[in-house]
């Protein structure tokens, strides 16, 4: 059965894994809930996008019957490399935008992730290293076209430095994510809407 929050539910940091799983037609992404032991507890959000579909707009909905929309996020502008993403809930209402700088995306991706209340924070792969080499692996011939075999990880951090979402990319054979939206100065931490937007985004919209 779906456990799904309402917004964010307590003061403790928040915790989901996303999981995508690919077909030959959709890619489609889960956001499953993460208890203390590590167990997942429950589906929060579905999402599924055509593979071979502009992904200037996805939606999430409560499970995977897709009866009811949760929340998603939608390019202000079409095959723009730095469009805007606003992210709205079930009914339209802005809850969070991000973007992506293609400037400094050219060596190490980089996003700009900003919540309803106003909390700006920059997301930079974590290790510019790995950066690098994903980089030259997409440029070798023949093995470029195989899947980058080296894990990337992301921190969204603020302005002072305090990180307000990590996303993990584990060792599997499908890209599962685990992605933390710990608690800064005693605030709420972010919507974890805002978070499961973001993250998809990563996978998503990665490879512009």
């Amino acid at each position: 059965m779906t456990q799904q929050p309402q917004g964010n539910p307590t003061a403790q940091p928040t915790r989901f894994r996303m999981r995508q799983k690919l077909t030959m037609m959709v890619n489609r992404y889960e956001i499953h809930g993460v208890g203390p032991d590590g167990s997942e507890v429950g589906l929060w959000a579905f999402a599924e996008q055509k593979r071979m579909a502009f992904k200037e707009q996805v939606t999430f909905f409560a499970d995977a019957g897709k009866s009811q929309p949760v929340f998603g996020f939608k390019a202000r502008t079409r095959m723009d490399l730095g469009a805007t993403y606003d992210i709205t809930d079930a009914s339209g209402a802005p809850i969070g935008q991000f973007r992506k700088d293609f400037g400094k995306s050219l060596l190490r991706s980089t996003w700009h992730l900003t919540t309803a209340d106003n909390r700006v924070a920059l997301g930079q792969e974590r290790n510019q290293g790995i950066a690098i080499l994903r980089r030259v692996w997409t440029l070798i011939p023949v093995i470029g076209d195989i899947p980058v075999p080296f894990l990337f990880h992301f921190d969204f951090t603020l302005p002072d430095g305090q990180v307000v979402m990590s996303s993990m990319k584990k060792p599997a054979l499908r890209d599962v994510y685990e992605v933390e939206l710990p608690v800064v100065d005693g605030q709420q931490p972010i919507d974890w809407r805002v978070g499961a937007a973001m993250s998809v985004a990563l996978d998503a919209l990665q490879s512009r």
